[in-house]
This record gives structure tokens, sequence and C-alpha cells, in this order.
């Protein structure tokens, strides 16, 4: 069932297109994660997403209905988002009772279960907490919402390592327990790999692909050896990019891999989500956020 569909968004600023004509669509009950390096546009379509912002062109349906300035949208989606949208003097307690209030399915108990496992001190005021801490403190809000839809901004800004690791096992026993959409915008692609079902790439305001990572990762590998002979190779195949060291090359392709030529000398190896990252999504800068 798709839950939220992307209908041709397009948003400017000034001379500067964020998103140009993007269509994408996220079904109910996946993990997806929305990739992207900085700029690349994801901000800018979880804003419109959440009626944060409005885009210039295209809509946004949620469950069949638009989602733009619609109040009853409200209760089925919340954005976690990268900036600090909270009352910096209020204290973090306070803010879970206010919460509860903006949403009938938010979980009081377990915003606090959660606040102990990452040792946050609910008695702080969000002034008061490390930029990691607000992170956790967003993260904790986000996991204590029984809300259909959850989108995670950047979610893991200033986390250490074991903290990183607590959040992804949290996410993937909340989905165990109550089936979901969740949807995790980051650049950070290594660490999501093993936890995200589906991939939606976009770079420079546009998205490049959609699909699963199992048939993604099953499609994309590299071959390596001497540069002629990958060359020779590559001829008429979906070749994302190279690497090259003096005479040697290695080419990145997307699509069938077929037999290599017999006596060739050239070696065929997987293609990690992080390299297909890389690659694809070049060198260069993306659009503004």
């Amino acid at each position: 069932m798709t839950a939220i569909q992307i209908k041709n968004i397009t948003k400017s600023y000034r001379e500067v297109t964020a998103l140009d004509d993007v269509s994408v669509s996220f079904e109910f009950g996946r993990i997806y994660g929305f990739l992207g390096r900085n700029g690349a546009g994801k901000s800018t379509l979880i804003n419109i997403i959440a009626n944060r912002i409005f885009a210039d062109h295209g809509e946004v349906l949620i469950d069949g209905a638009p989602a733009e300035e619609n109040m009853g949208i409200h209760e089925k989606l919340f954005c976690m988002s990268e900036a600090d949208l909270y009352d910096r003097d209020l204290r973090v307690k306070d803010h879970f009772k206010w919460t509860g209030r903006f949403y009938d399915g938010f979980d009081l108990n377990k915003a606090l279960e959660l606040s102990r496992k990452f040792n946050l001190d609910t008695k702080k005021r969000f002034k008061a907490l490390s930029k990691g801490y607000q992170s956790i403190f967003k993260l904790i809000i986000a996991l204590s919402l029984n809300v259909p839809y959850v989108i995670f901004d950047e979610p893991v800004l200033g986390l250490d390592a074991n903290h990183r690791e607590l959040f992804y096992s949290l996410l993937l026993k909340e989905f165990e327990n109550n089936e979901r959409t969740f949807i995790i915008a980051t650049h950070l692609i290594e660490e999501v790999s093993g936890v995200i079902e589906e991939v939606v790439l976009i770079d420079k305001g546009k998205v490049l692909l959609q699909e699963s990572v199992d048939t993604l990762l099953e499609r994309g590998y590299s071959v390596s050896g001497m540069a002629r002979e990958v060359d020779c190779y590559c001829e008429g195949r979906n070749v994302i990019g190279f690497d090259e060291l003096g005479s040697m090359k290695i080419a990145y392709v997307l699509g069938e891999k077929t037999a290599l030529p017999q006596g060739s000398s050239l070696q065929i190896s997987a293609m990690n989500l992080q390299k297909l990252f890389v690659k694809m999504t070049g060198k260069g800068g993306g659009g503004n956020e």
C-alpha cells in the first residue's frame, strides 16, 4: 500500500532549484534510506512533507489525501528535524508532556524508559544539553510516538558510536513490535546499510533511483584489471564510475553480471552501498537544502 506519494515536486530559492520535478513513493511497513549528499535536497523535501514549507509545484499525498495544510495529517506523520525547533528554556520532561498534548499517540512512559537507556537527564533544559544529547532527545520523541509515518532527518548527528548503535537497535525493535514506515534521511550510508530495506537516492534536487537494497546490491558490481581490458569489458554497459591507479583500473557497473572473457585477468567483486552512492553522486556538490 502506497502511504506517501510525492508527485512532481519542484521548489526553488531565487535562482537555485532545490527540488526539480521530484516524484517518489513510500509504502507502509518498510524502512527506507533517503540518501543524498549534504545539499542534495533531502531536508527541503522533508520540510515540504511536514508542511513547514510549501512546494512551488506538485503535491504530497498521505494515505491518498493532499497533505498541504491538512490538519488531519498531523496525527499520522512525525518528522524528526535536524533543526532545533524546541523551546530552549524548557526542561526535557516538560517537552515530553507538551508532546503528549499535541500527539495522542505519544507514550510518555516509553520516552522516560528510553531516556534511562540513553542516560538522558530529563531535568535538564534543552539548551543545557550537548549537541549529541539534543539529537538523542529528538530521537526519543520520534521513537515514543505511535504514528504510522516517522521521518528521521540526519538522526545521529553528534552521537557517539555506542549511542548510534543503540538507536539503530531500538529502531529495529520498534519496527518489529509496531510495524510502520520509517524514513531515514542521511548521508552516512555505511551505518544505515544494514537497517534499511529500500533506497531512494537524491542528488542535486533529482531522484536518481528508488530500489530495494537487495536488488541494488545484486546488480551492482566492480570489475578490475588492466585499463585496456576493463575498457573493453565495459563497452555497452551502465558504468557509474571509475577508479584508476597507473595502468590499473576499476569500473563500477550497474547491470547483469556476465562471464569474463576466456583467459581474462579481470576480477569481478561485489559493490557495497557506500561505494555505489559515492559513484552515482560524483564528486561535485549538490544544490542547496
